[in-house]
């Protein structure tokens, strides 16, 4: 039984892994108006007390991300202005993490900027999954609790029987994920070398491993346009790969990308609900829930245990 000095509250990015979350949790989420003004500012109202409570703030930063991230923000003061004890942000997807180091001169580290104005506001805490980059913990001078939802989709592809499998990172960046993968499913990965022209934008030069007949099981931490994966796919297939599978943790799909992923040589596309999916997608779409797992990682940081009984198989 949850304390009654706990409180959740969904912003509007996310609001049905908020209410899964409430309910793993066994209460109800929290009454919290969220509007506009005319002139687009957000007003957030907490329409119950949270005076020396423990809040939990659910916001991913899905499209409109920066919308999003101001709304945040705001949810973040008010509760702040209210007394609350802590303001513990449940961040399934962290924006901006792609801009994790300086990759070339007068460039943002956008990154480390988000977390400081996360800290300033009034965050006393953040729960996220699968940063793009592991060490943006770093950037926060608050606990920052770092799941995983490998295990979740590792679980999904043991189940599936896999023929042949070999696990494939796009590029050199998640080769570390895609060796995790592979020694739970104990099958061998490959790694695609690439060459990125723009944000968004690349090419397949080489692939390190072999492909040729086996069934390959792509590994990412998130998807944005898709046109990487269509390449990685197409690619794979030129080296006499058969039909793939396609895993992600945060499904941004910017643009076009669903129909794009909504591809003949893909089996299925698993993700999890890190960000709100619509309904009507293409029934290759697999979405996994991260709720139980948010939902045991705040009744452990409630009660003052340890987050790492929740990687079973992977860590992180």
């Amino acid at each position: 039984m949850l304390s009654d000095k706990v409180r959740i509250f969904s912003g509007s990015s996310n609001p049905a892994l908020a209410q899964k979350i409430s309910e793993h949790l066994g209460m109800p989420l929290g009454a919290l108006k969220i509007s506009r003004f005319k002139s687009g500012e957000v007003y957030v109202h907490y329409e119950e007390t949270i005076r020396n409570c423990d809040v939990f703030l659910v916001q991913s930063f899905s499209h409109p991300i920066n919308e999003h991230f101001v709304e945040l923000l705001v949810m973040i003061d008010a509760a702040k202005r209210a007394s609350a004890r802590t303001i513990n942000i449940i961040m399934p997807y962290y924006g901006y993490a792609r801009q994790e180091r300086k990759a070339a001169p007068r460039e943002p580290i956008s990154a480390k900027m988000v977390a400081d104005v996360l800290t300033t506001v009034g965050a006393t805490r953040v729960i996220t999954i699968d940063l793009h980059a592991p060490a943006i913990q770093g950037f926060f001078n608050i606990p920052v609790d770092h799941m995983t939802a490998l295990d979740l989709i590792s679980a999904h592809l043991k189940a599936l029987n896999i023929k042949n499998p070999v696990v494939v990172s796009p590029d050199a960046g998640r080769a570390s994920t895609a060796e995790k993968l592979a020694n739970y499913l104990d099958t061998s990965f490959a790694i695609m070398i690439k060459k990125r022209s723009a944000h968004n934008e690349s090419s397949i030069t080489h692939v390190i491993g072999d492909v040729a007949g086996q069934t390959p099981i792509i590994i990412e931490d998130m998807i944005d346009t898709g046109g990487t994966i269509i390449n990685v796919v197409e690619s794979l297939k030129e080296h006499g790969a058969e039909d793939v599978y396609v895993c992600a943790t945060h499904p941004l799909f910017s643009g076009d990308a669903i129909q794009r992923l909504d591809h003949p040589s893909i089996k299925e596309v698993i993700v999890t609900d890190t960000i709100a999916l619509p309904e009507d997608k293409p029934d290759r779409f697999k979405v996994l829930t991260v709720a139980p797992l948010l939902a045991e990682a705040t009744k452990i940081i409630i009660d003052g245990g340890s987050i790492s009984v929740l990687f079973k198989n992977n860590g992180v």
